[in-house]
């Protein structure tokens, strides 16, 4: 495309429902549920640097996140836990970039990730959060994360707590998140869906 002579650059991406998503101003419209499952379900967690036979992926990272959330905020609403579930759905278009790189990279791309995530919310009638369910959900982010990187990603436990510190939690969910192994593909696309369904009749 020119504007005079000069070149814009495209800053859209076309997604399989046929939408045209503007990165650089998402519009809540152009965002479709089955596309972000699609695509979350193809990225891989931890560069992909994970035991298993598949990759484990950001859709059922987001799953564990909201299990986890559902038990430490018991009074959390549906929307409360759907926030959860959609946490890193802008990674649906951006990837999932580790937290050291994204450190590295600065303010501008956690602007970015940030005004597509606000677009996701306003798209499925998310409330902004307050500071207790953001909070709530960084908890939960982390508490996952410590157990991805102790079970499946070759961290020590004692390298774990440096970095996530060492969760507590009920010996229930502890075993569950002890016994964490990855979905195939298809498998986490559609987990993901159902559970958005059953979140999503606020």
């Amino acid at each position: 495309m020119n504007a005079g002579n000069e070149i814009v650059p495209r800053a859209w991406q076309r997604m399989l429902s046929g939408r045209r998503l503007d990165l650089l101003a998402p519009k809540p419209e152009d965002i479709e549920i089955e596309d972000i499952a699609h695509g979350l379900a193809r990225v891989a967690r931890w560069n992909g640097q994970t035991v298993g036979e598949h990759a484990f992926s950001v859709a059922q990272h987001s799953l564990v996140v909201t299990d986890i959330l559902a038990v430490i905020e018991p009074a959390f609403s549906a929307r409360q836990l759907c926030a959860g579930l959609l946490h890193d759905a802008a990674e649906y278009v951006i990837g999932d970039l580790i937290s050291p790189f994204k450190a590295a990279i600065g303010l501008d791309y956690k602007a970015f990730e940030q005004n597509l995530l606000s677009a996701i919310y306003r798209r499925f009638e998310i409330d902004e959060m307050d500071a207790h369910v953001a909070s709530a959900i960084k908890r939960a982010d982390t508490i996952a994360a410590y157990y991805e990187a102790t079970v499946l990603a070759g961290f020590e436990r004692q390298e774990a707590e440096r970095f996530f510190g060492r969760p507590i939690l009920p010996d229930g969910l502890d075993r569950q998140l002890s016994l964490l192994t990855s979905y195939p593909t298809r498998e986490a696309q559609t987990r993901f869906l159902k559970r958005f369904v059953q979140l999503s009749s606020f």
